[in-house]
C-alpha cells in the first residue's frame, strides 16, 4: 500500500523536532551538527531570534490578503532587493521552482513583444532548475525527465565548459537567452569561473541575448557576496532567487531589469501566495541582516577557516576524499568512496551533509555557523571518513 506521504524521497531514518543555530535535535534526543541547512535554506540557522520575532509579530497582525492589494512587507523587501542588486523590479514566488517558471516566461514574453521568434534558451549539463515542467526541460537530464514527456520545447542543453559549442549555439537566431547557475549545486558544487561568467555576459551582449542567472542555491550571501555573480563584476538581466532569502520560510523571487521585465504587464503573471505578509516579513529581516559588509565579511572569514580545515581532512583521508571545491560556505567534498556512504556514516557521527552529483558531498552550513562549530563539524566528518575507510 502506498504511504500517506507520496514516496518520492528516500528519507534518512531521522526525525528532527527542534533546532537552534547550527544544531538539530532528533526525537530520541540525539544532537546533530547541521551542515545542510535545509539544502542552503536556513541561511541564519535554526530558530534565529530576529526571524522568530519578525514572523511572530507579523502572524499576530495579518497572515494573508493576496496580491489583489498592496502588501507593506512585500514593498519593503522589494525595495531592499532593488537597492542592493542590479534589479529594477521584483516578483515574489513561494519557491525556486516557481521563480524558474517566471524567468522562462519573462524571457519569452520579452522577445514576443519585440516581434521576434527567439524562444530557445541555452542551458548546461549538470544544471538543476527545479522540478516543474520548465525546470526539468531546462536541465534536460534523463534522471529528471524520463517518463514526463512530452517535454516543454525551447531549451538546448550544452556541455558544461564547452566554449566552442556555446559560441556556435549563441549565434543561432532562434536563441533568446542563456540560463545558468553561477555555482551548480545539485550538479556537484561546480563554480563557474569569473572569467567564464564575464564571457557569458559579453556573448549575450554581442548577440542581444538575455542572461538569466539561477542563484536559488548560491545566492543570499552563500558565497560571501550578496549574490555569487558579483564576484565576476557582471550583472544579469533576470535572476532567480529562493532558499536563503526566506531563512527557512518558503519564499522565492525573480529580479529583473526594467528592459527584461518590460513585457510583464498586468495579467501576464500572478501568484495567490507569492510575497504574502508572513514570507516577506521574514525575508525583509533576512536581507536586513545579511546585506551588510560586516556580515558578508564574516561569511568570507568563516569560509576560509572551513576550507582550510577541509583541506586537512582530505589530506588525512586520501582513500575517502580527493579534494575540495566551491565558493564561500557552498563547498563540495569530492569523494573517492561513494558519497552516499559518507553521508550515511555522518549520521552515526552526528553530522548532516547533502549528497550531490559527480560523487560530491555538499556542505551548506548556516552562514552564522561559529568557529567552534566549524571545528566540531570537521572532527565529526573525520570520524565519518574513518568509519567509511574501516568498512571499505
Amino acid at each position: 500500500m502506498i504511504p500517506s506521504v507520496l514516496p518520492t524521497y528516500n528519507r534518512a531514518p531521522l526525525t528532527f523536532v527542534k533546532g537552534e543555530g547550527s544544531w538539530l535535535t532528533e526525537a530520541d534526543g540525539r544532537r546533530f551538527l547541521d551542515l545542510g541547512a535545509g539544502i542552503a535554506v536556513n541561511s541564519l540557522g535554526h530558530a534565529h531570534p530576529d526571524l522568530v520575532q519578525a514572523l511572530t509579530d507579523q502572524a499576530g497582525a495579518l497572515w494573508h490578503t493576496s496580491n489583489l492589494y498592496h502588501i507593506p512587507a512585500q514593498q519593503e523587501l522589494a525595495d531592499a532587493l532593488v537597492e542592493h542588486t542590479f534589479a529594477d523590479t521584483v516578483f515574489f514566488t513561494n519557491s525556486g521552482t516557481e521563480a524558474c517558471e517566471l524567468a522562462v516566461k519573462m524571457a519569452r514574453k520579452y522577445w514576443h513583444d519585440q516581434g521576434q521568434d527567439r524562444t530557445t534558451i541555452l542551458t548546461f549539463s549538470g544544471s538543476f532548475h527545479g522540478r516543474s515542467a520548465a525546470g526539468i526541460a531546462a536541465a534536460g537530464s534523463e534522471k529528471m525527465t524520463k517518463g514526463f514527456g512530452p517535454l516543454l520545447p525551447g531549451f538546448k542543453s550544452l556541455p558544461w565548459g564547452d566554449h566552442d559549442a556555446l559560441t556556435a549555439a549563441a549565434a543561432d537566431p532562434s536563441v533568446g537567452a542563456i540560463l545558468i547557475e553561477p555555482v551548480q549545486g545539485e550538479g556537484g558544487i561546480r563554480p563557474l569561473p569569473d572569467q567564464c561568467l564575464k564571457g557569458l555576459r559579453d556573448l549575450c551582449d554581442e548577440h542581444g541575448l538575455l542572461l538569466i542567472l539561477d542563484e536559488v542555491q548560491c545566492g543570499v550571501g552563500r558565497t560571501g557576496r550578496l549574490f555569487a555573480h558579483e564576484w565576476a563584476g557582471v550583472e544579469p538581466d533576470i535572476m532567480m532567487v529562493a532558499k536563503g532569502i526566506g531563512g527557512g520560510f518558503p519564499l522565492g523571487a525573480v529580479l529583473a531589469t526594467q528592459k527584461a521585465a518590460s513585457a510583464m504587464t498586468a495579467g501576464s503573471h500572478g501568484s495567490t501566495y507569492g510575497g504574502n505578509p508572513l514570507a516577506c516579513a521574514v525575508g525583509a529581516k533576512v536581507m536586513e541582516i545579511i546585506a551588510t559588509p560586516e556580515f558578508l565579511a564574516e561569511v568570507n572569514r568563516k569560509a576560509g577557516l572551513l576550507r582550510q580545515k577541509l583541506e586537512g581532512l582530505v589530506a588525512a583521508h586520501p582513500d575517502v576524499f580527493t579534494g575540495v571545491r566551491g565558493s564561500g560556505l557552498m563547498l563540495g567534498l569530492m569523494c573517492k568512496a561513494p558519497n552516499t556512504d559518507i553521508v550515511t556514516a555522518g549520521y552515526g557521527a552526528g553530522i548532516l551533509t547533502v549528497p550531490a552529483a559527480d560523487n560530491v558531498i555538499r556542505l551548506l552550513p548556516a552562514l552564522t555557523i561559529t568557529d567552534v562549530d566549524i571545528a566540531e563539524a570537521v572532527s565529526r566528518l573525520d570520524a565519518a571518513a574513518a568509519q567509511v575507510a574501516h568498512d571499505g
